[in-house]
């Protein structure tokens, strides 16, 4: 099976997210960052070096909060989401034209990325501290 993964940081009841540069199929939607773990890499080395690439900030990975299923051209993926913190905010956009703090109830109302929306009941279950 095809697996992505998905970078969950929280503060203060806030989820962070981004917004995919225009383009491609999700351009110009929400998304928890993250993208495909390629052949070799374990799910944690993908979220740290797609956090590298899109934002040029380091994370560490904790645990896994929730998967969820999605089509994708007709071949069914999974998306992992893990436990994200940061080290710093100051970042450097490459993927996304903007980043922000959501909670759940906005993240429901915003044009999100299909496959991330499966995964918030997983996250109205998680405990986060």
């Amino acid at each position: 099976m095809h697996t992505s993964v998905a970078g969950i940081a929280w503060d203060n009841g806030r989820f962070f997210i981004a917004l995919r540069s225009s383009g491609g199929d999700m351009g110009d939607r929400w998304e928890f960052p993250g993208g495909k773990v390629e052949e070799g890499e374990s799910d944690e080395m993908a979220l740290k070096r797609e956090y590298e690439e899109e934002f040029g900030a380091p994370v560490t990975v904790g645990p896994l909060l929730g998967t969820a299923s999605f089509e994708h051209h007709g071949i069914t993926r999974q998306v992992n989401a893990y436990r994200i913190y940061f080290t710093d905010t100051n970042f450097t956009l490459t993927e996304h034209t903007q980043w922000r703090w959501a909670s759940i109830d906005e993240i429901e109302l915003l044009p999100f990325v299909d496959s991330d929306l499966k995964l918030v009941p997983a996250l109205k279950k998680a405990s986060f501290s």
